[in-house]
């Protein structure tokens, strides 16, 4: 196993010691006997792995900012792209106190399933997961102790947005290397789980589609010359079939089926986002293999503080780069331990890229960051953004009877061009699209061929 260079008072062959006694995590105690006996993180790791200021000696804390100035400090703690981005290119991370409330970190029934459901799952023999009796999982994240890379995809291929359904509405930016917005584009992604359903009836499966892993649409509401265009992916729960692939194209005015093997192409033109990079986790899981750990290691990243409040429509504000639109303004906090996992695309020979290293959380089994590597082994494409609950002070969003959990933006950026774009979860989109969580409606407004017609006719 190759272990990722960081540095801290800890002394870094302590931190590989307790790590490997506690393969699932954790490095004073076991991480998820922790979580699951007392819903806190705080006693699995010492002090300096939960607070920046102890681990920078007070150089850095919760409330500064990570800037050009002093991200040297911190350059072990930082995936190679938004180092770059800081180091380089103007972008700043505001620093945020660590999350150590688990219950936090992802949707209430699924947190609440992971508990519940732990020890229930197993990889049939065609390598999927599935229950002790070999039923389609039921909810929850399969292995929260995860001990291996293809458990860590597993649980993240199995749901992406951890809700039954999710509705999007997304405003992206396309900025090329001088900083300039050159294309811009108002989508609506939707995604729904047939099976492991936590809210929606009928659950755990929606029994006329059991042998469905999700339905999964994009749908461009803006620019004009890009309304209606659309694509619909129709998962197999059998993760050794490729989705099948529909699109709505507005020149022709009609659906049709698309070669389900173009997953790493932009979408729209000056994109830099294929179907692969969904959730870190966009393919099959039996389409990409050689899954492995190369190292833990602490970690700053988007675990809260997502959601920007201040702004009616959740937009966020914009710095760095050229023009001060490269990125949104970010937030980051202290990660006490993510697993760093490789995977190479082995159902894609021709796929641009070799291979992709994902960080996770421990804690909660969520993409913290990833880049992709091209063949030649050249850091090519990344992927990164912020999570966390809708909730600020006395104003939330709320998911049932519970704060909502999701994303609130990513960035996207191309090391080898200099593109990058950057996308934001927002309430609303012109035209009347709304984001939602767990509405059953969005099946027939979205995720069937029927919804990509009306929609690009509309």
């Amino acid at each position: 196993m190759h272990l990722l260079k960081w540095s801290s008072n800890m002394k870094r062959r302590d931190f590989l010691r307790y790590g490997s006694a506690f393969s699932g995590g954790g490095v004073l105690a076991s991480l998820w006997p922790t979580i699951a006996s007392a819903g806190d993180v705080t006693k699995a790791y010492p002090d300096e792995l939960l607070s920046i200021e102890m681990y920078t000696k007070g150089k850095i804390k919760a409330g500064d900012y990570i800037t050009a100035d002093n991200v040297h400090l911190v350059k072990e703690l930082l995936d190679p792209a938004k180092f770059k981005h800081v180091a380089e290119m103007g972008r700043r991370l505001k620093v945020k106190a660590t999350t150590t409330d688990w219950m936090k970190m992802g949707p209430w029934e699924y947190q609440e399933a992971t508990l519940s459901n732990q020890g229930l799952a197993r990889f049939s023999e065609a390598g999927n997961v599935v229950t002790q009796d070999g039923k389609p999982w039921i909810g929850g994240h399969p292995f929260p102790e995860s001990k291996s890379a293809l458990q860590l995809f597993a649980g993240l291929t199995l749901s992406w947005g951890r809700h039954d359904a999710d509705l999007f509405g997304m405003k992206e930016y396309d900025l090329n290397p001088e900083g300039e917005i050159d294309y811009q584009y108002d989508l609506v992604w939707a995604e729904l789980s047939p099976v492991g359903r936590l809210v929606l009836e009928p659950k755990p499966y929606w029994p006329e589609h059991m042998d469905k892993l999700r339905f999964n649409t994009v749908v461009y509401t803006y620019p004009e010359s890009q309304r209606g265009a659309s694509y619909l992916n129709v998962w197999s729960y059998d993760q050794n079939k490729l989705p099948d692939l529909y699109g709505y194209v507005p020149h022709f005015r009609r659906v049709r089926q698309f070669p389900t093997n173009q997953r790493f192409e932009p979408l729209v033109p000056g994109s830099a986002l294929y179907l692969s990079d969904a959730w870190a986790a966009g393919d099959p899981l039996l389409s990409w293999g050689n899954y492995k750990i190369v190292g833990r290691q602490p970690m700053l990243a988007g675990v809260s503080g997502g959601w920007d409040s201040t702004d009616e429509n959740w937009e966020h504000g914009v710095h760095g780069g050229p023009k001060g639109e490269s990125f949104f303004d970010s937030v980051v906090e202290m990660v006490p331990e993510a697993i760093v996992c490789e995977a190479e695309p082995t159902g894609f020979p021709r796929a641009p890229i070799g291979k992709k290293r994902v960080w996770f959380d421990a804690r909660n089994q969520m993409p913290l960051a990833m880049v992709t590597y091209d063949r030649a082994g050249v850091p090519f494409r990344s992927f990164d953004g912020c999570y966390g609950q809708f909730e600020d002070g006395d104003k939330k969003v709320l998911d049932g009877s519970h704060p909502y959990w999701s994303w609130g933006y990513f960035h996207a950026y191309e090391f080898q061009s200099g593109r990058i774009t950057r996308v934001e979860h927002v309430k609303e989109l012109r035209g009347g699209h709304k984001s939602s969580v767990n509405d059953a409606s969005i099946y027939q407004r979205y995720l069937t061929q029927a919804a990509l017609a009306r929609l690009g006719r509309a």
